[in-house]
C-alpha cells in the first residue's frame, strides 16, 4: 500500500466558485444556481471532462440547486448516438444525475429566430466570402481587420438569402451569417464573428430538417440563457468568448446568464485532445475508446478505476485560474486508497512461476484455509483456500544465489507460506538449460494455523496449489506514452513518436479457484502484486483480467 500516514484529506478553503456563488445567493442576485455540463457527442469523455463532470453537478448539489445535461449537437457530421449514450452512462457511474437532458438542437428553431432578428436590426449579414478568405479578413492582433465587401447588403437582402440558404439552394461552404460587430475590436472573436454555416448533413436528432447548423459563440450562451442557467462553468481557454456571450445575451436581452471559468486538467503522461484520441483508436495503436491504457472514462472504467477514486482525485486536485500538471501518480493513490479500503484479496502467481514441492507432505492430503477476503474488515467474509504439497510460487520469491537481507526463499531458508506454513528450501532442481524449475521444501508441521506453536520468520511470500490453480490471462498496463508533459511536443516531433512500446504487455497466470468466484463488481487485490479487474473479454473457460495499479509506490500525499 502507498504512503498512508496522511490519507485524509484536510478540510480546505472555499475555492473561487463557491465565494461566488455563496456572495449571489447571499446578496438576493438569485434563489438557487442552476449549471450545466455541454459536452459534444463527438467523441467519449476522458479524465478532463470527469472534472468538469463533479465540479458542475458538485456545486449544484452542495448550494441545492440542479444540473442540466446539454449536448452541443450543432456540428452532425462528427455527432453520433452512440457517443451521447456514452456519455449518460459515463456520467451515471461517477454518481451524478442531471435535473434535464437537453441538446442544443431543441433550440434551433429559437437560434434561428433569434439571427433573423439580427438580420432585422442590421447587426447580422450573409456573408459570400470563402472561409481563407474571412480569416484573412481578420486581420491580426497587432493589425485591424478588412471590412467584407458584402457587410453593408441590406436587411431586406441579406433576410432573403439567409432564408434561401435555410432551404438549400446553396452548396456547403458557399454563404455564411456573420454578426456585424466591430472589425477592429481588439478582442478577435468581435470581428464579425460567423453565426450559422452551411452543412448539407443529416443531423442525429433533427434529421434533414436543416441544412444550416448554427456556430459555438452563438449557440452557447442563448442555450444557458434559455434554461436560465445561473453559472455556466467552462474551462480557461473559453476566457476570451465570454465578452462574446455576454453581447449575444445583452443584444438580444434575453435571461442573464454568466460564464466562469476554471483551470482545465493536466495530467502528466497523458492526452486530452479527442481528435488525437480518435486517431489513436482509427489508426489501431489502441484497441478502442476503452482501451484501459486510454484516459477516457470508459477506458479507465474498464481498468478498473472507481468513480469514487475519480471523485477524490478531483476533490484533491481543487478548482483554479492557473493551469497546473497534475501527477498522474496522485490519481492512482487514489485508486489504490479507495481499493484498499473495498477490494477483496486473493493469491495469483504469473508469468513463470516455479514449482514447489512439499516432500514431507502426505500424498492426496488436501487442507481448506478460510482466509479473510478484506483484512480491513476482520469480520467480514472470507475465501476457501486449498493448500496441497504441490504448489506454485512467484519465480521473484526465490534466488540460489542471494544479496545480503534478501527474506524471500533460498536454498536452506525458510519463509512462511501464506496464510499456512513455514518451509525450508533443502532442493533445487533446474532443467538442461540450467533453469530453476522446482524446490523440493519441507514444512514444519508446528507452524501450521491451530497446532498451538508460533516460530517467526522475516519471509512471507503467496503461492497457489498447482491442482486447484486456475489460469488467467493477465493484461499488465503500463502508461500509454513516455513523455511527462504531452502538451510540449517539441517542434517536428508528433505526438505518436512518444508511445509506450511496453504500455501493454500479456503474461499468464495462476490463481487460487475463489477468485473466479468473486461477484464483487471492483477490482480485487492479488496480495502482494497489486490490483485487478476481471476484463469483458473474460469467459468461464479463459479468464482476463487487466492490471488496475501496482500495490504501492513512493509517491507521497502532503
Amino acid at each position: 500500500m502507498a504512503e498512508t500516514e496522511n490519507t485524509t484529506a484536510p478540510e480546505r478553503s472555499r475555492n473561487f466558485l463557491e465565494e461566488i456563488i455563496e456572495a449571489d445567493l447571499a446578496s438576493g442576485k438569485m434563489d438557487s444556481i442552476m449549471t450545466r455540463f455541454p459536452p459534444e457527442p463527438n467523441g467519449y469523455l476522458h479524465l478532463g471532462h470527469a472534472k468538469s463532470i463533479c465540479l458542475n453537478f458538485g456545486l449544484a448539489q452542495k448550494y441545492g440547486g440542479k444540473t442540466n445535461l446539454r449536448y452541443d449537437d450543432t456540428n452532425p457530421t462528427k455527432e453520433d448516438t452512440e457517443y451521447v449514450d456514452a456519455i449518460k452512462e459515463d456520467i451515471k457511474w461517477l454518481g451524478f444525475q442531471w435535473d434535464k437532458e437537453l441538446y442544443a438542437s431543441d433550440y434551433f428553431d429559437q437560434l434561428y429566430a433569434w439571427a433573423e432578428e439580427l438580420i432585422k436590426r442590421g447587426l447580422a449579414y450573409v456573408d459570400d466570402q470563402s472561409q481563407e478568405e474571412i480569416s484573412r479578413g481578420r486581420g491580426t492582433v497587432e493589425t485591424p481587420g478588412t471590412e467584407s465587401p458584402w457587410r453593408n447588403r441590406s436587411a431586406e437582402e441579406n433576410m432573403r438569402i439567409f432564408r434561401e440558404m435555410r432551404d438549400g439552394k446553396y452548396p456547403d461552404g458557399a454563404k455564411v451569417l456573420r454578426a456585424k460587430i466591430d472589425m477592429s475590436h481588439p478582442n478577435m472573436f468581435f470581428r464579425d464573428p460567423i453565426l450559422y454555416r452551411i452543412k448539407h448533413a443529416s443531423h442525429h436528432r433533427t434529421g434533414d430538417k436543416w441544412c444550416i447548423y448554427p456556430m459555438y459563440d452563438f449557440t452557447h450562451g442563448q442555450c444557458d440563457s434559455i434554461e436560465h442557467i445561473t453559472h455556466s462553468i467552462c474551462t480557461l481557454e473559453f476566457d476570451v468568448h465570454r465578452p462574446l456571450y455576454d453581447w449575444f445575451i445583452e443584444t438580444l436581452g434575453i435571461f442573464p446568464s454568466h460564464q466562469y471559468e476554471f483551470a482545465r486538467l493536466n495530467l502528466t503522461y497523458t492526452l486530452m485532445s479527442k481528435r488525437k484520441l480518435l486517431e489513436l483508436v482509427q489508426n489501431g495503436y489502441v484497441s478502442g475508446w476503452d482501451d484501459p491504457r486510454m484516459p477516457t472514462l470508459c477506458g479507465v472504467r474498464r481498468r478498473g478505476y472507481t468513480a469514487a477514486a475519480l471523485r477524490m482525485f478531483c476533490d484533491r486536485i481543487g478548482v483554479s485560474k492557473h493551469e497546473q500538471m497534475m501527477d498522474l501518480q496522485l490519481l492512482e493513490w487514489c485508486v489504490r486508497q479507495d481499493l484498499n479500503e473495498h477490494s477483496n484479496r486473493y493469491m495469483v502467481v504469473s508469468d513463470d512461476p516455479i514449482r514447489l514441492t512439499i516432500t514431507n507432505w502426505e500424498d492426496g492430503r488436501v487442507e481448506w484455509f478460510d482466509c479473510p477476503l478484506n483484512p480491513a474488515d476482520p469480520e467480514g467474509a472470507s475465501r476457501r483456500v486449498p493448500f496441497t504439497g504441490d504448489l506454485l510460487i512467484d519465480r521473484a520469491d526465490f534466488m540460489e544465489d542471494p544479496p545480503h537481507k534478501y527474506f524471500r526463499l533460498k536454498p536452506d531458508g525458510e519463509v512462511r507460506l501464506k496464510y499456512t506454513c513455514i518451509v525450508k528450501c533443502n532442493e533445487v532442481v533446474k532443467d538442461e538449460t540450467g533453469k530453476v524449475v522446482e524446490l523440493k521444501c519441507t514444512y514444519d508441521p508446528g507452524s501450521m494455523p491451530g497446532a498451538g506453536e508460533y516460530r517467526k520468520v522475516k519471509g512471507t511470500i503467496h503461492w497457489v496449489s498447482a491442482s486447484y490453480a486456475k489460469k488467467l490471462e493477465l493484461r499488465l498496463y503500463d502508461k500509454l506514452f513516455l513523455k511527462e508533459n504531452m502538451n510540449d511536443i517539441p517542434e517536428g516531433m508528433d505526438y505518436k513518436d512518444f508511445l509506450n512500446p511496453e504500455s501493454l504487455r500479456v503474461v499468464d497466470g495462476w490463481a487460487e479457484p475463489a477468485l473466479l468466484e468473486d461477484k464483487s463488481g471492483i477490482a480485487v487485490q492479488f496480495e502482494r502484486t497489486g490490483y485487478f479487474v476481471k476484463d469483458p473479454d473474460s469467459t468461464p473457460e479463459a479468464p482476463v483480467f487487466n492490471k488496475t495499479t501496482a500495490l504501492k509506490d513512493s509517491f507521497k500525499i502532503d
